[in-house]
């Protein structure tokens, strides 16, 4: 028995010392030497020429990484190097926002020529208007769009809104004001974090606060780094530090492109060797009469969520791993998502920077101010508003397109779905915090931890039948087709 013991013992260590060997094969960024040479002329030559390499293979843009890297050598001009690099981007790509201009012009019976001015004309005039308002801004700290940005950007998205779909506006005035509001949707929350970092009193240089409105990096409408006073507190701010962030940026990178791979390789076999079909093709199939066996219907689920998961992950890493060659020691957006445990670490695991939007924006601003002599409830309240009425607002200004080409009440018809989701997600994150604010206490054992992690994933997959974000099927339907896979037909 001893000698059994024994073998796995060895077996054990021989397993644990190669786990070993690899993690610190992988740990350059903690070697001296590997820090030293980063510093080097020679060294620096090298990291981005291997960042542009990787970059390449995964489709991130070469003059991107150069950006970042003139971003993190150029100090003295990082502010200018950031506004440059950003307008560049937006020179390449005019159209930010405004995709659906063509459908505004065809509506209005206006040529296809006009497109392009009114997309120049309506980011100059964002670009101008944001410029004035980070500078009244600075002077008076008390005014309505300075202490309540959200609030008032809402406020005035939702006027010209307004306004575009009422019978008073047509021909050329309704196709600028939708192209005012197209830029204006895709930059609130870049805007909203701008107007606050200008109450800061170590607040930058105001050419850096416009160049990061579109940063050179790269992101969602949810803005990846946040604002100028979450950069500021990341930036390296020795060779050191920066050789540093730097590897850590080339590592991230690196694995963005082994996820871009595996995803690659899941889609091979998941669509084309097992033939699983997207979760649109088995909705429509049910509602033609004609649906797929549960089993299959099951499977369309699940890879949906894994492929959106891992297709999350390699954008995300691609963004925060050239932020970090720029010199900028960001978070990762996703990390190790399957370890959650509960429905709300999932989600800071998930889309960390969304969920930041989402706190900073909406959870604190409410937990402040109500419910102070109820706690749970507090936080409750505070995190369906972040969860629930934030996610829903986010997604409905993202996708304000919708607007054009279905109108306002038929958008808001087709959003119902997704109201769903975002309540659904709202009630299943307060009431986790809830049970572990009353002390709830979770596994440390490998079965313990892998029953919260299915727990968690099972709700995910389930919810995402609301969550996909598409406007052709209604809520019933949705209903009836997740019923349907319990075997209940409705």
């Amino acid at each position: 028995m001893s000698a059994v013991q024994a073998a796995v013992g060895r077996e054990g260590k021989s397993r644990g010392s190669v786990l070993a060997d690899l993690r610190n094969l992988w740990a350059i960024d903690e070697r001296e030497s590997s820090v030293r040479f980063a510093q080097s002329p020679l060294g620096k030559l090298v990291l981005v020429a291997l960042f542009a390499a990787i970059a390449k293979g995964i489709s991130a843009g070469f003059m991107v990484v150069l950006a970042a890297a003139a971003c993190a050598y150029l100090p003295r001009y990082r502010s200018w190097v950031v506004v440059v690099a950003s307008l560049g981007i937006l020179v390449r790509h005019p159209y930010y926002g405004l995709e659906e201009i063509g459908t505004i012009l065809a509506q209005e019976g206006l040529s296809d020529a006009m497109a392009p001015r009114l997309a120049i004309g309506a980011l100059v005039l964002f670009f101008g208007c944001a410029w004035g308002a980070f500078a009244l801004a600075r002077r008076h700290r008390d005014l309505l769009f300075v202490r309540r940005p959200v609030v008032a950007l809402l406020l005035l998205e939702t006027a010209i809104c307004m306004l575009a779909c009422s019978p008073l506006v047509h021909g050329a005035a309704r196709a600028a004001l939708w192209a005012i509001l197209s830029v204006l949707t895709a930059y609130t929350w870049f805007l909203a974090y701008g107007l606050a970092d200008q109450r800061s009193r170590s607040r930058g240089p105001l050419s850096f606060q416009m160049g990061i409105l579109h940063p050179l990096w790269g992101s969602t409408t949810a803005p990846f780094g946040k604002g100028a006073a979450f950069l500021r507190k990341h930036e390296a701010k020795t060779p050191e530090e920066l050789a540093i962030t730097q590897i850590k940026g080339l590592k991230l990178m690196g694995w963005a492109a082994v996820l871009w791979m595996l995803e690659n390789a899941l889609s091979w076999v998941c669509e084309r060797q097992l033939h699983i079909p997207l979760t649109e093709s088995a909705v429509s199939a049910f509602l033609r009469g004609d649906p797929y066996q549960i089993a299959v219907s099951w499977g369309s689920l699940i890879w949906a969520t894994l492929h959106g998961a891992i297709a999350l992950a390699v954008f995300g890493h691609q963004i925060v791993a050239i932020a970090r060659l720029a010199g900028y020691r960001l978070p990762r957006n996703t990390w190790r998502p399957l370890e959650s445990r509960t429905l709300a670490e999932f989600w800071n695991r998930y889309y960390y920077y969304f969920k930041e939007l989402l706190v900073e924006l909406f959870f604190l601003p409410t937990f402040l101010k109500v419910f102070r002599n109820h706690p749970r409830l507090r936080v409750f309240v505070a995190t369906f508003m972040a969860a629930g009425v934030g996610n829903a607002i986010f997604h409905f200004i993202r996708d304000i397109k919708f607007v054009v080409s279905m109108g306002l009440q038929g958008a808001l018809e087709s959003f119902t779905s997704y109201l769903f989701y975002c309540s659904i997600l709202a009630f299943a994150i307060g009431i986790s915090q809830a049970r572990m604010n009353a002390g709830r206490k979770l596994s440390t054992s490998f079965v313990g931890k892998l029953w919260s992690a299915l727990c968690v994933w099972s709700v995910v997959v389930c919810i995402h039948i609301f969550g996909d974000e598409s406007r052709s099927v209604a809520l019933v339907d949705r209903l009836r087709f997740m019923f349907s896979l319990f075997g209940i037909n409705v």
